[in-house]
């Protein structure tokens, strides 16, 4: 029992040093060569891995959708993850990832699991810029910047959930999302997120809550933003809160993650001021718990429109008063 408890609280500790574990796997391959390239998901997402159970299909199912499982009482849906990013297992979906993601729990089949390996995330680098775009949303070096390092690709499962399951509904309605924001004129809300949908997603709201809003895609992005801003505020003879009115971050970010970000800026004179909300997909009161003990003035899970808008306004109007 001893070590269990050391091996949650050495990754609870992950947290306070930009650090991460991915769990790594494989999915086949694409028909056009016999290699299987290493996929990566954060080990925060997943809640266990088992043998793949057996599957009952569902009449009318959406495409890539394998039907549910029966997992101690809760009936969970799988995804066929290969079949989503356009590859084939050699030896066949044999082992289930479930995980809980955005408020859901919900199986990912894959051909096999290969290791976990613990990562600083200065040793994941944004694809978007690069071919390996789309579903990827950044590339782990595994083994460090050598020229012969492992690559895993960490996939945008935000973007693959929202694919296979879409939304009858209004992503963002402005007739729900409430009054517009009431903000300092010349001040912008600073935004960071490396999934191109979440961030549409984002820009949606802010643009529904009448917000200025400057919108990055790592922590490290963020982060240079805010002090290229700090510097120009004061060029100008003005205080950062005239540029900044707070800052709305996700936790997984290559380069940067949410929770080093949110530190810096509350362990930093010029902006610890600065309300910070994090908006993040990795629910859970393990998570929330680690949010607290960063500085973090708010917590929403992705991604309901209206609760985002309701903390925000929540976090200003405290700021503001």
């Amino acid at each position: 029992m001893s070590s269990v408890q050391q091996e949650v609280d050495e990754r609870t500790n992950l947290t306070a040093s930009n650090k991460f574990e991915l769990l790594l796997f494989r999915l086949g391959t694409d028909g056009n060569s016999d290699r299987s390239e290493l996929f990566g998901i954060n080990v925060f997402k997943v809640r266990e891995i088992v043998a793949m159970p057996t599957i009952t299909g569902m009449a009318g199912a959406m495409p890539h959708m394998l039907g549910v499982v029966n997992l101690r009482g809760q009936i969970i849906p799988v995804i066929d993850l290969p079949s989503v990013v356009g590859l084939k297992p050699k030896t066949g979906l044999n082992i289930m990832l479930v995980t809980e993601y955005a408020r859901t729990t919900q199986g990912f089949a894959v051909e096999s699991v290969e290791e976990i390996v613990r990562l600083d995330w200065s040793q994941v680098l944004s694809a978007e810029s690069s071919a390996a775009g789309g579903m990827v949303t950044s590339i782990a070096r595994l083994d460090g910047d050598t020229e012969d390092t492992r690559l895993a690709q960490v996939l945008d499962v935000e973007q693959i959930l929202r694919q296979i399951t879409p939304s009858d509904t209004k992503d963002v309605d402005p007739e729900t999302i409430g009054a517009k924001l009431k903000m300092q004129a010349g001040a912008s809300i600073l935004a960071a997120d490396d999934s191109a949908v979440a961030r549409g997603l984002i820009e949606q709201a802010l643009t529904a809550m009448g917000a200025q809003y400057i919108m990055t895609k790592t922590g490290k992005e963020a982060w240079e933003k805010l002090q290229s801003l700090a510097a120009s505020a004061q060029a100008e003879g003005k205080g950062v809160r005239d540029k900044v009115a707070m800052v709305l971050t996700d936790l997984e970010m290559p380069e940067m993650d949410g929770f080093t970000l949110t530190r810096k800026i509350k362990q930093d004179e010029r902006f610890r001021f600065l309300p910070v909300v994090i908006h993040s997909s990795l629910s859970g009161a393990t998570n929330e718990d680690h949010i607290k003990t960063v500085g973090a003035d708010a917590y929403v899970a992705k991604f309901v429109a209206e609760e985002l808008a309701a903390t925000i306004r929540s976090v200003l109007q405290k700021q503001n008063a």
